[in-house]
């Protein structure tokens, strides 16, 4: 194992596990954490194994970007960290390998656009996924209305971000953001793994290089609208009061300015 702060990555029977490690903060993902996934997925990206599997560590697979640390500070510029959240998402997308997110306890904001950008998403049947940016005046972004788009459609991508509803993960199933709820999560995994070891792995990773290689133009555009977007909703009032109300544990007031 190459021991790390934030992720670990590791090689096991075949396969790689990547591992979100800063369960003291359910795995919210501050810069530094992002910096150092994307570096790991890198790395990843060049070894021999052709199946990924991503998972968090802890009572959650991500509670998304840490607010605190990253929404509410100006210490590192907006565009820059927009750029590694794209790196790391783009990284995960393209990986040419077989992907897999499992998903425990949380994966929410962007904890689930970075969940969505595996192949195949299985969740703990006590798990709850939500797309929750509009709960602090924000649009989704690691490429979430890419995904949404992608698995959901227009209609019913607008519904779960306008909302921000917590989903269950059996409701995540019905709507199609996850793609098997799984009483021992686990379990569930290694069958996928086994399964996908007795197939034609070659082949399968070309099907998704071709899908993948139709797909970049909408998702590089995706990120660069995002990036506007997220730019402009953060200088409104709304934005700041839901990150106050947030920190304060309160129903936010907003005002549509």
């Amino acid at each position: 194992m190459i021991l790390s702060t934030k992720v670990l990555l590791e090689q096991k029977d075949g396969v790689i596990y990547v591992t979100l490690n800063r369960p003291e903060a359910y795995n919210s993902l501050d810069v530094p954490m992002l910096e150092e996934l994307l570096g790991k997925l890198q790395e990843a990206s060049k070894m021999e194994e052709k199946i990924l599997v991503l998972k968090g560590s802890g009572k959650g697979f991500s509670a998304g970007g840490d607010i605190k640390s990253m929404l509410a500070s100006f210490d590192t510029p907006f565009e820059s960290i927009m750029k590694i959240i794209g790196g790391v998402v783009s990284a995960l997308y393209e990986m040419p390998k077989l992907t897999i997110s499992a998903i425990h306890g949380a994966a929410a904001g962007l904890g689930l656009s970075i969940a969505l950008a595996c192949d195949y998403v299985v969740a703990d049947s006590s798990s709850k996924v939500a797309m929750n940016f509009i709960g602090i005046g924000l649009v989704p972004d690691g490429a979430g209305h890419f995904f949404l788009q992608k698995r959901l459609g227009d209609v019913r991508a607008k519904e779960v971000i306008w909302e921000g509803k917590t989903l269950s993960a059996n409701e995540g199933l019905k709507y199609g953001l996850v793609d098997v709820v799984a009483d021992n999560l686990e379990e569930a995994i290694a069958n996928k793994v086994s399964e996908w070891k007795q197939k034609p792995v070659l082949a399968m990773i070309a099907t998704k290089a071709i899908y993948v290689q139709q797909s970049l133009p909408s998702l590089h555009k995706t990120l660069e609208i995002e990036m506007k977007y997220q730019g402009e909703m953060r200088a409104t009032r709304d934005h700041k009061e839901g990150v106050t109300a947030f920190i304060e544990k309160r129903l936010p007031n907003y005002i549509g300015k």
